[in-house]
Order: C-alpha cells, then sequence, then structure tokens
C-alpha cells in the first residue's frame, strides 16, 4: 500500500505510538455511551476503540475515506462502524448533535479546529465525555482554574458546565508521523447533563478577558457603564484593580446575571 501524506489544509498528524493508543482506550469510562470520532486518519485509533463500542467516524478526506472503507469494511458491514464523509462542523450545524443518543467523543482532533469542536461539543446535548487529544496550551486553557495565567473565557466555561476537567497525559512529537512542533496533551472533559451552554454568558466572558492583561472592568466598559461597573464591584465586593484571571467562574456567573438584569 502506498504511503499516505499528511495533509497542512487538514491539520494531519497521525498517531502511531501504540502504548499512546492504549493509553487513550484505558481511559475510556466504563459506560453504555455510544462513541464518535473526529478524523479518524488512517484508522489506527477507531481500530481500537470499535473493539469495544458502536461508533460514527466523521472525515473530511476523500483520500482517506477510500482508505477507511477498505480497512474497515467487515465493522462497516456488521454495522458496528459509520463513516461519514463531511466536514464535521457543517454536520454540526446540520443536525445539532453529532449522535441521536448519549455519546462520548473520543479522537485525535485536527489541531486547529481542536478549540472550535470542543466548544461545539459543550452545545451538544447528547455529548457527555470529551477525550481528545489537542495541543498542550489548549488543553491547558482549558482546565485552567482561578489565578492561574491560562485562565480564560475557555476554563470558565468548562468550570460552568463540568463535573469534571483534567489533562490525562502529554503526548510528545514522536508520537506521530509526521510528528508536530508541538507537544499534545489528552484532554478528559466530563460534562454535567443538566446544564446547558449559555451563548450569552460567552460572549459576556469573552468582552471580560478581550486584554486579559488589563483591569477587568476596563475590559466591562465595552459592555456596560461605569456606574454599573462600579455597582456591580461593590454588591459582589469585587476589588477594582482585579485582572480578569483573578475573577471565579462563580462571581463571573454573578456578574453576568447581574448585568443582563440591568439590559432588561
Amino acid at each position: 500500500m502506498e504511503k499516505v501524506k499528511a495533509k497542512k489544509q487538514y491539520g494531519q498528524n497521525f498517531l502511531k505510538d501504540t502504548t499512546i493508543l492504549d493509553k487513550i482506550i484505558q481511559s475510556m469510562p466504563n459506560n453504555n455511551n455510544y462513541v464518535v470520532e473526529i478524523g479518524p486518519g488512517l484508522g489506527d485509533l477507531t481500530k481500537n476503540l470499535v473493539k469495544y463500542k458502536d461508533m460514527t467516524a466523521y472525515e473530511v478526506d476523500t483520500d482517506l475515506i477510500g482508505i477507511l472503507k477498505s480497512k474497515f469494511a467487515i465493522e462497516m458491514k456488521e454495522g458496528k462502524l459509520k463513516l461519514i464523509h463531511t466536514d464535521v462542523l457543517e454536520a454540526w450545524d446540520k443536525q445539532k448533535t453529532l449522535h441521536d443518543g448519549k455519546y462520548d467523543l473520543i479522537a485525535n482532533l485536527p489541531y486547529y479546529i481542536a478549540t472550535n469542536i470542543i466548544l461545539r461539543a459543550f452545545e451538544d446535548k447528547n455529548c457527555e465525555h470529551i477525550i481528545v487529544m489537542v495541543q498542550k496550551e489548549v488543553a491547558e486553557k482549558f482546565t485552567a482554574k482561578v489565578n492561574n495565567k491560562d485562565y480564560s473565557s475557555l476554563g470558565i466555561i468548562t468550570e460552568s458546565i463540568s463535573l469534571d476537567s483534567r489533562i490525562l497525559f502529554d503526548v510528545p512529537p514522536e508520537s506521530f508521523d509526521p510528528p508536530p512542533k508541538i507537544i499534545s496533551s489528552i484532554l478528559y472533559i466530563k460534562k454535567d447533563m443538566d446544564k446547558h451552554l449559555d451563548k450569552d454568558f460567552n460572549k459576556f466572558l469573552k468582552a471580560c478577558f478581550v486584554q486579559p492583561r488589563k483591569k477587568l472592568s476596563k475590559n466591562l466598559t465595552s459592555v456596560i457603564d461605569k456606574n454599573t461597573i462600579s455597582k456591580i464591584y461593590e454588591e459582589l465586593n469585587i476589588n477594582d484593580n482585579v485582572r480578569p484571571h483573578e475573577v471565579s467562574s462563580s462571581l463571573y456567573s454573578q456578574m453576568h446575571t447581574r448585568v443582563k438584569d440591568g439590559r432588561n
């Protein structure tokens, strides 16, 4: 079989390290959830996942679809694997969910759309667990806690809708072909299925972190006037010099509620 060349436009780096593949499988939750994979590539992770669960894999690259179809002909015939040839973000736009029942997202994500995919998985009411390989710095943003330099709107959103979020382990560049220039991490998030992503809160947080090193009050002036800021700060006992990364997610939530009430 001819060697498949990774395509830059799809952010392809094929995971080859069997120890890492085994560790991803070991971190799968012990439940009856369906599995969805995004960007199966050459099917190295798919091959391991499909042994344990029925699954759907979304792949955008036409060349890879052909390879995957012949590699998994039996699993597809038996109905264990569904292969969907599409851009996953378009699929989400059309159908709002990647599977019509409870599922876990387990994937080695293309770096260039990883953040976007995780945020979409947050919005997807059927997605419960997210176990994905991303750039280490992206994983750190999603798991950062208050007062940490990486703490941003991503960490707050994650905290507000999850029961658990952490980095399971790092993956060195040499585990891939071709090796990327960065270290990757396996990010684990367990969503709280009773909570939903509030897009308005998301927008509010973006404004709060627009200049992360500036005072929070300065960033807030793009959303509300100075008098309202002073009033909210006083009510919530927030110091005027505070920077965005020094405010807890629950305080942000309370601030947002007050900002919203002021708008009504």
